[in-house]
This record gives C-alpha cells, structure tokens and sequence, in this order.
C-alpha cells in the first residue's frame, strides 16, 4: 500500500474504488479517482491520464436535503475501447463514452460521448473527430 491507497494492479497512485472492469492494455495514470462502486467498465487500450476523477456516484442530493434523502444515487459509466481520457478531466456518473474518443485535458464530461468524437470544455462539448481512414500517415483530429 503506498501513501495510505488500497493497492491496485494499475498504479501504487491511484484511487480504485469498488469492482471496475479494466481491459487489457489500458493505462491508468497517477493521482487518479476510479470509481467502480456504481458499476464502471473501461475498455480495452485506453489511457487514463493522470488526474483523472471518473465517478459512478454523487451525494449531492443527500447533502443538500439536509440527509432527508437518504440515498447516495448510483449510476454505471461505461468508457470503450482505446479512448484517451485527458489530465484532471471529470467524467460523472451515468456517462457512456465510445470507441476510440477522446476527451480533452480538464473537461467535465456530463453526458454521452459519441464514438471517435473529440471533446473538451466545462461542460464538455463536441470540438472535433477522429479520423482513422489513413493507417499508414499520422493519425489526425478535426476540429469542429
């Protein structure tokens, strides 16, 4: 155990919380929050970069009704295969983002990402595409 966090197989620096499915071939960065205790899957040769919170739960309702909800919701986020996820980016519960998507260094992804789909911001908006179509030259992103 280093610094006081439950050793996990990806990073002595990372928070892994709950049962995340991680693929084969993913990297995970340090100083991260994994969240798997609503239900977390993460494909297949994705980097995770570090800094990143991906989270499966809020408390924000049970705070602020002053406890009289009593529930922490729960929501599963499901990452595919070979997405790049950015430095301190946010992924919040009940997120879907697909194949081969990148999010951008600081963004806080709210809603669903769309297959080779670049985003960035605060929300996290659609900014660009990746193009894959050429194997043989420099992958490249178009921006919207």
């Amino acid at each position: 155990m280093t610094a006081g966090l439950p050793e996990n197989p990806y990073n002595p620096h990372a928070w892994v919380i709950g049962e995340p499915v991680i693929g084969a071939g993913t990297w995970i960065g340090a100083f991260t929050v994994i969240d798997g205790s609503g239900g977390l899957t993460i494909g297949r040769g994705c980097d995770i970069s570090s800094g990143v919170q991906i989270y499966t739960h809020s408390s924000a309702m049970r705070c602020v009704s002053g406890r009289e909800y009593p529930v922490v919701d729960r929501a599963p986020v499901s990452i595919g295969d070979r997405v790049f996820i950015g430095a301190n980016a946010v992924v919040n519960m009940g997120v879907t983002i697909g194949d081969e998507a990148i999010v951008g260094a600081g963004a806080v992804v709210t809603s669903d990402v769309a297959p080779r789909t670049v985003v960035g911001g605060v929300p996290a908006r659609v900014i660009g595409t990746v193009d894959l179509t050429e194997p043989a030259a420099p992958r490249t992103i178009r921006t919207a």
